[in-house]
């Protein structure tokens, strides 16, 4: 095949489909994605995102820490996180105040309408993550959930760690 052939060959829609289908970051976001749409769906009326559950979750786990510290936790960015927060507040499911180690910081704690959400959520929760790994065979779940973990990780390092320029 010459190189004109290959490089049409590459170019149709078939070959980018592939190239797709191979991206990690493709099909990473996809499935976040479909995983999303299935908590949306799961969770019905109520507006809890994915993101909300997961402070509400850390939260109920770590009362009091501060919002740089559900960063580290979530691995929600800061200004998304801040914005979670913020509707969080508004909704009457978080109380936040001053931290006394440095004011500047907010000790953030779950309201009893927090502890109610996330009660009620939890359930959903398990029913979506067992709806999601139903996809793989019974043998293949754990290893997959150690594999992301893994992949979370190692890019959590590179993120922080951008390389010399």
């Amino acid at each position: 095949m010459n190189m004109q052939a290959m490089a049409k060959d590459a170019q149709s829609p078939q070959a980018s489909s592939n190239e797709l289908d191979r991206s990690p970051i493709h099909l990473l976001h996809r499935a976040g994605q479909c995983a999303a749409d299935i908590f949306q769906v799961e969770m019905g009326l109520d507006d809890l995102t994915p993101r909300q559950y997961a402070v509400l979750l850390t939260v109920s786990q770590n009362e009091g820490l501060s919002q740089t510290q559900l960063v580290e936790k979530t691995g929600i960015d800061r200004s998304t996180l801040a914005d979670i927060v913020r509707r969080m507040l508004k909704k009457g499911l978080l109380s936040r105040r001053r931290t006394r180690e440095d004011a500047r910081a907010y000790a953030v704690r779950l309201t009893d309408d927090g502890w109610k959400s996330l009660r009620t959520a939890d359930p959903v929760a398990r029913r979506v993550d067992e709806r999601i790994l139903s996809a793989l065979p019974a043998a293949q779940r754990e290893r997959f959930l150690t594999d992301l973990g893994t992949i979370v990780t190692a890019l959590g390092k590179i993120r922080d760690d951008p390389p010399a320029v």
